[in-house]
């Protein structure tokens, strides 16, 4: 675990688990906006947490050549992880904008 320095293992503590983070609390707005459509990103978020999981267990172990393949995983979840994140985008925007069709906004109609 010598290869980087404290401020950098910091970093990536800190990353890793404001990452978690949120993941809960996108999953908490679902749950209180009553919008079940959003808890779709909680689980696309988590190709990329395994993602930067694999980074910091390389790392912890002195990024050694016996565990190169933790790299290929890495690049392989980031890109997983960054298609389902557009995918769940998509999704939001989806649901977001039918709901907005099916439900007028009063307020507007108020104004007329």
């Amino acid at each position: 675990m010598t290869l980087l320095s404290i401020p950098t293992w910091m970093i990536h503590i800190a990353s890793v688990t404001e990452w978690i983070i949120a993941i809960w609390l996108v999953w908490t707005y679902a749950e209180v906006s009553k919008r079940n459509y959003w808890k779709v990103l909680s689980f696309a978020m988590l190709p990329s947490l395994a993602s930067a999981a694999c980074a910091c267990i390389w790392h912890f172990f002195d990024n050694l050549p016996s565990l190169d393949w933790l790299v290929t995983i890495q690049a392989t979840l980031t890109l997983l992880g960054n298609s389902t994140l557009c995918l769940a985008g998509r999704h939001i925007f989806r649901h977001s904008t039918s709901q907005s069709i099916a439900k007028p906004n009063t307020e507007l109609s108020k104004l007329s």
